[in-house]
């Protein structure tokens, strides 16, 4: 068992002894000179010896005292150099969670763009549609669905989740070429417990049937079920902003016009105490101007 003094006043006692001058040592360690004086005295009463000489305006280290002095100076310079180690380490990874949507419909198509701003930062992608507890996981930050905000969490509004069905030309081009609302009801649905499903049918003026609309493929996220429905497997609730691309190039179409929401969102989302670690800030800087960016081509 280690039989150490007070660390608070052995790290008071090597600032004094580096500068041999209390004042200077209250200046860098931000106290008061007299708390400096009050530290060694305590140090001092514990070991039983003298380790400084009061000289009129000064101070001056006793023998014991230099004695002790270079030996806590490269124990305190070890010290710093581990928990630096640490730092440089903490702040050339970030770890990055968010759901199986965001991650494959949007963000890892743009997460190198990030990396390449930032050689010297590795992102680690967790994948994952439970929530992060930032408590227990080991991630810096998350991009999270929900109505937000959250206690303690510094959240940053990214994309409004709406929605509306989509499916392929072909599947469209099998059911006649042009729908009615009502048709819905009778077709193929990807994800038909979605409860997404019964609220954009009431908003379009279709008096949904109580209980599940209908059996159909059951997805768990609406990255597989957009693939489905390209696929030409059914018509899917899905939200524009991720799939702009395959509307853009025909692979996907939007039967109606009618877009509904119930208020989501998706957010960045990190511990209030960290907003400002740099590492956290370069990634929200570059994450908001990305998405900035993708919603005004969107609106164009």
């Amino acid at each position: 068992m280690r039989r150490l003094p007070p660390l608070a006043a052995v790290r008071v006692f090597e600032a004094a002894a580096r500068h041999e001058n209390f004042t200077a040592a209250a200046a860098e360690l931000g106290m008061t000179q007299a708390a400096v004086s009050y530290q060694i005295r305590l140090l001092e009463e514990r070991l039983g010896l003298a380790l400084f000489r009061r000289d009129k305006r000064r101070v001056v280290l006793t023998e014991a005292g230099r004695r002790a002095a270079s030996p806590v100076s490269r124990a305190f310079d070890a010290i710093d150099g581990a928990f630096a180690q640490l730092r440089a380490e903490d702040e050339g990874m970030l770890a990055l969670s968010t759901s199986q949507t965001f991650a494959n419909t949007w963000l890892v198509w743009r997460l190198g763009s990030f990396q390449m701003a930032h050689p010297e930062m590795a992102v680690r992608l967790l994948v994952d549609d439970a929530l992060v507890d930032f408590a227990t996981d080991d991630v810096d930050v998350a991009i999270r669905a929900g109505l937000g905000p959250w206690p303690g969490l510094d959240a940053d509004l990214l994309v409004p989740i709406d929605f509306t069905p989509m499916c392929s030309p072909d599947f469209l081009a099998r059911h006649g070429g042009r729908l009615e609302p009502a048709d819905l009801l009778r077709l193929p649905m990807i994800s038909p417990h979605d409860p997404w499903w019964p609220w954009w049918l009431s908003e379009a003026g279709v008096a949904v049937p109580d209980g599940p609309i209908r059996p159909g493929i059951r997805m768990d996220s609406q990255a597989n079920e957009g693939t489905a429905a390209l696929a030409g497997q059914g018509i899917a609730m899905l939200t524009p902003f991720f799939w702009r691309n395959n509307l853009a190039a025909g692979k996907l179409v939007r039967p109606f016009d009618q877009l509904s929401t119930r208020g989501y969102a998706y957010w960045l989302v990190a511990p209030e105490h960290r907003r400002n670690v740099p590492k956290i800030k370069r990634f929200r800087e570059w994450l908001l101007a990305e998405v900035r960016r993708d919603l005004a081509e969107s609106e164009a």
